[in-house]
């Protein structure tokens, strides 16, 4: 009996370890930008339980900087970070195997004051022009394009180009410091909200430059042999991703649970934040997609050169994970 006794005590210890080892398995780390729009879909995800119920178990770790989730990644401290196509590509060309899933089509907006008198691209001749995100931005780089195509003017030399923080350039723009600026969707729905008007979407140079579907830009990034070891895993995921997005575009209530979190200063903030987020929710991703971002990489290597997109002259093969489409 004492012997019967022991052994299923050694069962039951050797099941918990069994248990607690495969509750460990599936853990999925995520770096994200601790005030990062990816953090309202986190919330929704872990509010909601979405990774229990597709029997996963997500880890969100807030970084200070875009930087710092590369970091993060590339020293093994997460598996997963929200970053652009575009420096997977510079990734797999210097020879590391990174691939990309989308999370949203948002980009940026060139935004100009509501009595502003610039109406066209070709306005911006002579303007103090503020650009979120540096000389190689990829909202500055399309509009650039668009100008040429348009009224045949390179704007890196029509304009006095003003870099700077997205925040900074909002607060510089509210008090006539600058006389527009290309910014993030955020930050351009916020100055929406405050009245200011919207001049141009990237989305719309986008298409006027042949890119004709809505390519994701930002996307879910991650080693793909480590997708190949956890594929269940990570299609789970993306299943409580897309649940956690369809929650957002279907529930008002849910956006006013998450206001806090969104900091956004009013009621008008928030339903432009809100509205913006659910227009940047992807619909597709499959072939048509991934041919426009071929050709997005072309229009930009041209312009952004060897800063952008680094010495591969091409798109790299595998940049977009293979085992999804939707």
């Amino acid at each position: 009996m004492i012997r019967a006794v022991r052994i299923l005590l050694v069962l039951v210890v050797f099941c918990a370890a069994s248990l607690t080892a495969a509750a460990e398995s599936v853990k999925i780390r995520i770096g994200v930008l601790k005030f990062g729009t990816v953090t309202w879909e986190a919330d929704v995800i872990r509010h909601h339980g979405l990774d229990e119920a597709e029997g996963i178990g997500l880890v969100f770790r807030e970084l200070a900087s875009k930087q710092a989730t590369a970091v993060a990644l590339q020293g093994g401290a997460v598996d997963m970070i929200v970053t652009d196509w575009f420096w997977v590509s510079r990734q797999r060309a210097a020879g590391a195997d990174y691939t990309f899933v989308p999370y949203s089509t948002a980009v940026g907006a060139l935004v100009v004051p509501a009595d502003s008198p610039i109406d066209s691209l070709a306005d911006l001749r002579g303007r103090r022009l503020g650009i979120a995100g540096g000389p190689v931005d990829k909202s500055w780089l399309l509009l650039r394009a668009l100008a040429r195509k348009r009224h045949d003017i390179d704007l890196n030399t029509e304009v006095e180009k003003v870099f700077g923080a997205a925040p900074l350039l909002n607060e510089q723009i509210k008090i006539g410091r600058i006389d527009a600026v290309i910014t993030f969707w955020p930050y351009a729905a916020r100055l929406e909200a405050a009245g200011m008007r919207r001049l141009i979407g990237v989305e719309e140079a986008g298409r006027e430059l042949g890119i004709a579907s809505e390519v994701p830009l930002l996307g879910y990034v991650f080693s793909e042999g480590w997708a190949d070891a956890h594929r269940d895993e990570v299609l789970a995921f993306v299943r409580a991703s897309r649940k956690a997005k369809e929650i957002l575009r279907a529930s008002d209530a849910e956006w006013e649970r998450l206001k806090p979190l969104t900091r956004a200063e009013d009621e008008a903030t928030l339903v432009a934040l809100r509205e913006a987020f659910r227009a940047g929710i992807p619909e597709q991703w499959g072939e048509a997609e991934r041919r426009d971002a071929r050709r997005m990489f072309e229009i930009l290597r041209e312009l952004g050169g060897d800063k952008l997109v680094g010495t591969t002259r091409e798109l790299q093969a595998g940049t977009f994970w293979s085992g999804l489409s939707f």
